[in-house]
């Protein structure tokens, strides 16, 4: 088990490699990033827009709802909202969500072409089908932080909106609390971990894909495998970071 572990890891920083390896022309390149970052970006940003508004609606009622003591100032609300959703709602809960809608989407788009054998007609052609399949799914995620600030301005919002129309506080309070000890290093770290989380995005289930035997069941398969190591890889990556850059 854990030798086959160990292949399975030689492989994927192989396929790493091989990704910056023979580009593909520019003129076919080109073509193929704008239809992933069409695929993956925006046709990302509905789910992520829906989540985020939400969820930080339920944060701030949550935290609202918790201050029972009257001692207590309203402005915590809005402090709270901006540390959860800058801190780890933002890049970190709609990566492992991304994990599911990306990275499945990329696992059975190229598994489905292992299957059908357009893998191997590419390399009969002479094409790096790495850098051709992989290095476009790249490029398009080096936008993924810029979904990512989306969530945080919606989350903030989310928890404005809910809190303020909600009864739970005014509008001074929460912008009172958004501004309260601000650290502006907190911002850098989240899109530094988006960043990551991005990389992570676009290889773990492009290997998942691109390696996977079988036939049809197996895409589906892969494309489960994908996103259970995608997640817990993000998780794990998400605490190293923040061991190493907040504490």
């Amino acid at each position: 088990m854990l030798v086959r572990y160990l292949s399975q890891i030689g492989r994927y920083f192989l396929m790493l490699k091989e990704i910056f390896s023979k580009q593909t022309k520019w003129s076919v390149m080109k073509s193929l990033i704008f239809k992933e970052i069409d695929d993956l970006i925006f046709g990302s940003l509905g789910i992520v827009a829906f989540i985020s508004f939400f969820v930080g609606g339920v944060v701030a009622i949550q935290t609202a709802l918790n201050l029972q003591n009257p001692l207590i100032p309203k402005y915590i609300i809005g402090f709270a909202t901006r540390e959860s959703v800058v801190l780890e709602f933002a890049p970190t809960f709609i990566s492992i969500v991304m994990a599911g809608k990306m990275g499945s989407f990329i696992t059975s788009s190229i598994g489905s072409m292992r299957v059908t054998e357009q893998i191997d007609a590419l390399e009969v052609m002479g094409v790096n089908s790495v850098n051709y399949l992989v290095f476009p799914k790249l490029m398009a995620i080096m936008l993924y932080p810029f979904v990512v600030g989306i969530s945080m301005f919606l989350g903030v919002f989310g928890g404005y909106v809910a809190s303020v129309y909600g009864g739970f506080g005014n509008s001074t309070d929460f912008i009172g609390g958004l501004q309260q000890e601000f650290i502006p290093f907190h911002i850098t770290y989240a899109f530094l971990k988006t960043f990551i989380f991005g990389l992570i995005l676009a290889t773990i289930p492009s290997f998942h894909g691109y390696y996977m035997k079988g036939g049809a069941l197996e895409v589906g398969r892969a494309s489960t495998v994908a996103f259970v190591w995608t997640s817990v890889t993000i998780i794990t990556v998400n605490y190293i970071l923040t061991q190493l850059l907040l504490t």
